[in-house]
């Protein structure tokens, strides 16, 4: 992907981005550290609410998880874009992401639930979207979310 082309790309998925979540605990949504930039988990939150609340598995199939860890990695670009003074095209590549998926014990597609935030990592930033990852099944999450993903990204010199 050229140095300009993830803002344009952006626009050219049609990608409308959320406002940052306020963090409902202390914490800040996103730090930077030399050249990387650590993400806050973000929920399924879009602009102030929870859209997939309760356990997959139990309220919500596949489907439903993978839209809510879409909405997720929405929300972790919209708190990186702020990271970046507004301007993804800094982003060089998404280092990590880690998700957690509020469902029931006996669940066993965490790890697909998951790529709802990963694909639309790779969808947005090509091959420098592409990251390791950790996806695990807990009992519950804030605000009774379906799903929360963090991230690390670096950012270009």
């Amino acid at each position: 992907m050229s140095e300009a082309g993830f803002e344009a790309r952006l626009g050219a998925l049609a990608l409308e981005l959320p406002n940052v979540p306020v963090p409902i605990a202390k914490f800040r949504p996103w730090r930077r550290a030399g050249d990387l930039v650590y993400l806050a988990g973000q929920v399924c939150e879009w602009n102030g609410v929870v859209k997939f609340v309760g356990k997959l598995g139990v309220d919500h199939d596949l489907d439903a998880g993978l839209s809510a860890a879409r909405i997720c990695a929405l929300n972790l670009i919209a708190a990186l874009r702020q990271a970046c003074t507004d301007d993804l095209d800094r982003v060089d590549h998404c280092v990590r992401l880690g998700g957690f998926v509020n469902c029931a014990p006996d669940f066993d597609s965490v790890p697909f639930v998951v790529n709802g935030a990963s694909d639309l990592m790779v969808e947005l930033f090509g091959e420098s979207g592409e990251h390791c990852r950790t996806a695990v099944g807990v009992a519950s999450l804030p605000q009774c979310a379906a799903v929360e993903v963090d991230a690390v990204f670096r950012l270009r010199p």
